[in-house]
């Protein structure tokens, strides 16, 4: 992900334990000593979607790996523990890393601009993207970032009182502490505060699902149209993410999609348009999508910044294959920032940054023609 978290987890502290976790890094393997932290005062909190397995095995069903873990095992997410045939998640309450945002941040366009989402993250991912933002909580395990426990009503109120007007689900990946998230979101609905997700959109159909009713919107990263590229960069798959994405078309909650463009590995011109296509195709023209820039990081920093120019080619080939929304990230101050009228092609949110600089919408419709324009807008 591009979005940068401030985690209480130091690289140093980080690297000293990774070497541990490397050695329990494959799906269901034992656990070298490391301990979950409580949930509710040393009990722990069991998973939802797992069924049971022969002898005390548990088989998760929340992301497509479909873990198979033995008792005592952990699943790939290193954050899910099977105990004696019961799945526990071992990060709910643990949010490691809170921030009040701009929700451009994360970035969503269409939805309440100029408003703060309070950033929540536990540790824990499902892939492992050679390219990660904040690999220092997503790679790490519930053990090498000890943080107190911080129920869901906690977390609803610390976002009332900040002033945020949703609580925003980011950083890491929010399907690996799915339970966590789902509670805070009826913590926040009981507040009056929405919920948005950032997510790498590597889900299984019922969990989705499920947390329709308690989200307004989702950004899902789209890291690139090759299965080669999820295979080898990201330990994952590229079709499931397309499938997550054709359901949430029609489903009520608002998405947007993010593609972080990297040099020589999804920048190839047949492979965007393709992409491009396949959105219009499937989705619609007016789902937004951000072309972000890459800077070196993590594991790919042998690879130079993505240029300027690379990003824009890439949002012109998708505004060619017919989307209306495509904008570009990670470039303050160049084309593709501000939201156009679909009407009469005029600015009706100006960006710099983060930060709006001019809103001509009423209602969620131009003031100059009175064109509808597609979001939550509030």
């Amino acid at each position: 992900m591009q979005e940068t978290a401030h985690t209480v987890l130091t690289r140093r502290r980080f690297l000293g334990a990774m070497g541990a976790a490397a050695a329990y890094g494959a799906c269901g393997r034992q656990s070298l000593g490391v301990e979950a932290g409580p949930a509710i005062e040393n009990a722990p909190h069991e998973a939802l979607f797992y069924e049971p397995d022969e002898d005390k095995a548990v088989r998760c069903a929340l992301c497509p790996r479909r873990c198979t873990v033995p008792d005592g095992g952990y699943g790939y997410c290193r954050v899910r523990q099977n105990r004696g045939g019961k799945y526990y998640t071992l990060v709910y309450g643990r949010a490691c890393a809170q921030n009040l945002d701009p929700i451009e941040k994360k970035p969503l366009f269409h939805v309440y601009p100029g408003t703060k989402a309070y950033s929540i993250a536990t540790v824990g991912c499902n892939v492992h993207c050679k390219f990660c933002q904040n690999w220092d909580i997503s790679q790490a395990s519930p053990a090498d970032v000890p943080v107190p426990y911080r129920s869901p009503a906690d977390i609803a109120d610390a976002a009332a009182k900040a002033g945020a007007k949703a609580i925003a689900y980011t950083y890491s990946e929010p399907t690996v502490f799915y339970e966590y998230m789902a509670d805070c979101a009826r913590a926040g609905q009981e507040r009056g505060l929405d919920s948005v997700v950032v997510s790498n959109g590597f889900i299984r159909d019922a969990p989705q699902r499920a947390l329709f009713p308690l989200v307004k919107a989702i950004k899902i990263d789209l890291k690139a149209f090759t299965q080669a590229f999820y295979g080898e960069v990201c330990g994952g798959a590229l079709q499931p993410v397309l499938d997550t994405l054709k359901r949430l078309e029609g489903s009520g909650v608002w998405y947007e999609i993010v593609v972080l463009v990297i040099p020589t590995l999804n920048d190839n011109t047949d492979d965007l348009k393709r992409m491009s296509g396949w959105i219009v195709k499937e989705l619609g023209p007016n789902v937004p999508v951000h072309f972000t820039r890459y800077q070196p990081l993590y594991q790919l920093r042998n690879l130079p910044p993505t240029p300027a120019e690379t990003v824009l080619k890439a949002r012109a080939i998708a505004r060619e294959a017919g989307l209306h929304f495509v904008y570009t990230g990670n470039m303050p101050g160049l084309e593709g920032q501000d939201t156009e009228c679909p009407g009469c092609q005029k600015v009706v949110i100006a960006r710099y940054g983060y930060r709006i600089t001019e809103n001509n919408l009423a209602a969620g419709k131009c003031k100059f023609c009175g064109a509808t324009v597609p979001g939550v807008w509030g």
